[in-house]
């Protein structure tokens, strides 16, 4: 049996064998598999230098300083370090976080245990765009808000927020800014300098890397403190303690790096395939967009079809590896917590698909895609 047409980039991407292959110099005897942290021999200085070699090809990506990247075990890690570090850390300046109801589980769930723990969290209900205003942001900041955490691409939309817009806002009132980037890296540009970014989350596993890494970016100012969640050691400078895994930190260096270098390329192939994907499903009847592709990265497309349940629909699609939405969430019989906040009724929200493109993607598959969903979609309906 052929293996299914995978589709589902937003979920995860499979690892770019440039990538790999950096990775297995790392692992064996005969490669430099020391302990970046044992500084009193040859291999362990040369484990360093392949860890601090990637953490500039990160910050290269965002425009950051490399002294400013933390590594982590993924975004989620990040978030939680971002979010409940610095409201712990800067609750002697104010207890109050403004976060969105459409952000990935990694902030939503941080922000209810920030609330547990006595924090106020105010929750901002994005427009059928899937994005958050200026003018929304403004009329939510209080006397006590330190940080607002809004992310740089919705995983289930693709919806982009203004984030130089939403920072401007943010710094003018005193409060620092915190981006969910799993998405956006590698997909749109990232300047943490000129966007106006105090922490943002990062991730391998949606940029081709290793599944298992991460970072989060802290700005260097007196004002951007974090308190670690993770102790023992002192590593990445007191904010995350644990032996650094070499092989996964020179696998996102060097997919950060290829994204650097290949994001035009990159974002006019996935342009190229989400216009033959949508030009393709045209002329089908119920088919409506969740996705306001006017404001979108153009990997990802949010699908409504009438009068199918999307589920069904799933099973149908045998040949194609696809989502109903955000992985993290799939195991939930309930619509998109994400469509529903967006004013997408539940009827059409159960009918809804995520389809999400990437570096490997062909035509031919998009074509068989489209061919897939139009006989699947008439057959149920039917």
């Amino acid at each position: 049996m052929n293996a299914p047409i995978y589709l589902d980039y937003a979920a995860t991407t499979p690892v770019d064998s440039r990538v790999a292959d950096i990775m297995s110099r790392y692992l064996t005897q005969d490669g430099t598999f020391a302990n970046p942290a044992s500084r009193s021999h040859m291999p362990g200085w040369l484990a360093e230098q392949a860890v601090e070699g990637a953490r500039r090809q990160v910050a290269d990506l965002i425009g950051a300083d490399p002294r400013e990247i933390v590594w982590t075990s993924g975004a989620t890690e990040a978030d939680n370090l971002a979010l409940i570090g610095f409201m712990r850390a800067n609750r002697d300046k104010g207890r109050h976080l403004v976060t969105s109801t459409t952000e990935h589980k990694a902030v939503v769930d941080t922000a209810r245990v920030l609330e547990a723990e006595g924090f106020d969290v105010t929750w901002l209900t994005p427009g059928r765009d899937g994005r958050v205003t200026p003018s929304q942001l403004a009329d939510a900041l209080r006397d006590d808000t330190v940080l607002i955490s809004l992310m740089a691409v919705n995983n289930e939309l693709g919806s982009i927020h203004d984030l130089p817009a939403l920072a401007e806002v943010a710094h003018a009132h005193g409060a620092a800014v915190h981006v969910d980037a799993a998405q956006g890296a590698g997909k749109i540009d990232l300047d943490v300098a000129t966007m106006g970014i105090d922490l943002m989350s990062l991730s391998a596993h949606k940029v081709y890397g290793p599944k298992g890494i991460g970072a989060l970016y802290v700005r260097r100012h007196p004002d951007i403190r974090l308190e670690a969640l993770i102790h023992g050691g002192g590593h990445e400078r007191g904010m995350r303690s644990g032996t650094l895994p070499t092989h996964q930190i020179v696998g996102m260096g060097e997919a950060f790096g290829l994204a650097t270098r290949e994001l035009a390329n990159d974002r006019a192939h996935t342009q190229a395939l989400c216009s033959r994907f949508l030009d393709g499903l045209g002329e089908l009847d119920g088919l409506y967009r969740n996705t306001d592709t006017r404001v979108a990265v153009p990997n990802i497309v949010n699908l409504a079809f009438e009068d199918v349940d999307g589920e069904s629909l799933l099973m149908a699609l045998r040949r194609l590896a696809i989502s109903t939405g955000s992985a993290c969430n799939s195991a939930s019989v309930e619509p998109s917590y994400v469509l529903k906040e967006i004013g997408v009724p539940r009827r059409r929200a159960l009918s809804s698909l995520r389809f999400s493109f990437g570096r490997f993607t062909t035509q031919d598959d998009i074509d068989t895609a489209v061919d897939e969903l139009r006989q699947a979609v008439n057959a149920l309906r039917q």
